[in-house]
């Protein structure tokens, strides 16, 4: 990961995500901001620096293209950051499936619960937008393994420094984050 390459999408992220004020996070928390991260991972210009710092960060973990078969993650947020490191594995001539995890398996058709290439006998990791609890991650996680997929680990572009990271920890994969919430000058809550 190269320094500019990270505080551009450091300020992205500070100028066209972070909204200050009293908000409800998907957890029940309440917080003195908000990280809308589809801001920032639908732009133009940050869509490619995520999917290319979130793929360095994965080969430096050594959970890169050469160790994983996809990178997934929970439906809605996951879905531009799958694409986006998809994307970024492509523009280097590297072969990277993507999946996305429904809340819930589909009532009709293939009624599946993850969507994409089969992740069955896969090794997988997980992504996120960002991450307060790890709840989200982790019932992805889960999904992935009852799809057949081995998870080597969870990834997330922004984590906010609240829990996430021990709950992962806690499941026993290895965490990742480009940005935390003190690269961006927040504090934790």
């Amino acid at each position: 990961m190269t320094t500019t390459s990270l505080q551009r999408l450091a300020d992205l992220v500070n100028t066209h995500a972070v909204i200050r004020g009293k908000v409800t996070l998907s957890s029940g928390r309440e917080a003195d901001y908000y990280v809308d991260m589809r801001r920032v991972t639908l732009h133009h210009e940050a869509a490619p620096l995520i999917g290319h710092l979130l793929l360095d960060r994965l080969e430096e973990a050594g959970m890169g293209v050469g160790e994983i078969d996809a990178v997934g993650g929970l439906t809605l947020g996951a879905d531009p950051v799958v694409c986006a490191v998809q994307h970024a594995a492509a523009s280097r001539g590297l072969d990277l499936d993507a999946f996305l995890v429904r809340k819930e398996a589909k009532g009709h058709g293939m009624k599946r619960q993850v969507e994409g290439p089969d992740v069955a006998g896969k090794r997988v990791v997980v992504v996120e937008d960002t991450s307060t609890t790890g709840g989200s991650a982790l019932t992805a996680v889960a999904a992935a393994r009852e799809a057949g997929a081995t998870v080597v680990g969870v990834a997330s572009v922004v984590d906010r420094d609240t829990g996430a990271r021990e709950a992962v920890q806690r499941a026993e994969l290895p965490y990742l984050w480009v940005l935390s919430a003190a690269d961006l000058g927040l504090e934790p809550q």
